[in-house]
């Protein structure tokens, strides 16, 4: 059991290291070119590499079939990701989880794309706990309902999902950075993906959008051993964890109490506050 890296407020998992974090804000430069997908954690990061890299090969599964997850698209709060992005030349994939005022800061003035993705909070709680409890990475809760209370405080890793999606949620309205959302990815793949190639500048045959649909749905994702972190899931994972679990939709109602929803709620509304109706599509 690790505990976690507490950096300026906020926990991290206990593989980031502070140097890093520093240089990735104040040093590291972000190009023009770039495309980064972002979210907080367990709201459909996997699922969007595994769109976009399909977007980019046309749908044809090869890529993603031979190359990690982790590869085609690095993580630049990594070790490994951070050292290959900065050598790496050409446009490139990125990931990340990073709060807003962690972020590169060479991002603000570049034409680089950020691909925004939110998710019900009930759902990335529950499915958080369920994920962060199997791995080395993260101080360990002892039942869903001390996560709940880590999680309503922000005692959880990379913060307070209300203050992540606040502070990136103020960039919606720039032509370079897309909201998404995990419910309407679910409702309607096929317009997400359309959606995400407009935005990237993509052109798609119809041929080739059903390839994207057909192998980053689920069920594809659940088998690629690229894709499912089962080559590594020994060394970050040993008491068995399953990345792909449900993919579904509400499925907190299946765990929280009913004082827990009703408590839940009361944050929500204070802690949102101020955003348009119809922006959180779960609401």
């Amino acid at each position: 059991m690790s505990d976690y890296l507490w950096f300026e407020g906020i926990p991290f998992p206990s593989v980031n290291e502070e140097e890093r974090i520093e240089e990735i804000r104040n040093v590291f430069v972000i190009r023009d070119e770039d495309t980064v997908i972002l979210t907080y954690p367990k709201s459909g990061t996997n699922w969007l590499i595994e769109i976009v890299c399909l977007i980019q090969s046309k749908g044809d599964p090869t890529w993603i079939q031979s190359v990690p997850i982790w590869e085609r698209s690095l993580w630049i709060e990594s070790k490994r990701g951070y050292q290959k992005l900065i050598s790496k030349e050409g446009p490139r994939l990125i990931n990340s989880h990073l709060p807003f005022h962690f972020f590169p800061k060479s991002f603000f003035s570049s034409k680089a794309k950020i691909i925004y993705v939110i998710r019900n909070p009930r759902d990335v709680l529950v499915s958080g706990y369920f994920f962060w409890s199997k791995t080395t990475l993260v101080k360990i809760p002892e039942s869903l309902t001390t996560y709940f209370e880590w999680f309503i405080k922000g005692n959880v890793a990379f913060g307070s999902w209300f203050e992540h999606t606040r502070a990136w949620l103020s960039m919606r309205k720039r032509d370079n950075f897309l909201l998404l959302s995990y419910e309407d990815i679910k409702k309607d793949t096929k317009s997400t993906i359309k959606k995400i190639c407009d935005f990237l500048g993509k052109k798609l045959e119809p041929d080739e959008l059903d390839m994207v649909l057909k192998y980053s749905s689920f069920q594809a994702m659940k088998e690629n051993k690229m894709s499912n972190l089962s080559l590594i899931r020994k060394v970050v994972a040993p008491n068995g964890l399953v990345l792909l679990r449900k993919g579904m939709t509400g499925d907190w109602k299946n765990y929280f109490t009913v004082a827990q929803a009703e408590a839940f709620d009361k944050v929500f509304q204070e802690k949102m506050a101020g955003f348009p109706p119809g922006l959180f599509p779960w609401e």
